[in-house]
């Protein structure tokens, strides 16, 4: 979704399509799963007397089933899409990869030398890097690909 509202208006363009007629598993998944993440995540945190164990863990996995919808339309998408299109998607994973593994070496070396407290560093606070890189590599392989 990040990438339709940032691929720049270009009337050259004639596939350029409007985010109504991405996937439906891709336009649901992603209101649903981000919906129920805060909301759990919320709750969970609020609440650490509530259930315990197997339910619990339960309710921490609401979520997943509509992250993984997401990513099934987010897949799809990618099948849609031009070669072009394509390339742009690889080189924005082909910068985001090398600087999550940065990053997360970075972090774990840190976490040697000092340990880092979870409730700042865990994995829940992690994880909107990995988002950042693939914007940052998105913006460079569309800026790279812009005139073309």
């Amino acid at each position: 979704m990040l990438y339709y509202r940032l691929v720049p208006a270009n009337p050259a363009m004639s596939d350029r399509r409007s985010l109504r007629t991405l996937h439906p598993a891709l336009l649901w998944g992603f209101p649903l799963w981000a919906t129920t993440y805060f909301a759990v995540r919320v709750w969970l945190e609020g609440n650490p007397g509530g259930p315990d164990g197997a339910a619990r863990v339960a309710v921490a996995l609401l979520p997943l089933p509509f992250f993984l919808l997401m990513l099934l339309g987010l897949i799809r998408e990618l099948g849609r899409m031009d070669e072009m299109h394509r390339r742009i998607q690889f080189e924005a994973l082909a910068i985001a990869f090398p600087v999550v593994l940065v990053f997360l070496m970075t972090l774990g070396l840190v976490e040697v030398a000092r340990p880092l407290d979870p409730r700042n560093w865990g994995f829940r606070h992690i994880w909107p890097f990995l988002i950042l890189s693939y914007s940052v590599g998105l913006a460079f392989a569309m800026r790279r690909y812009r005139d073309q």
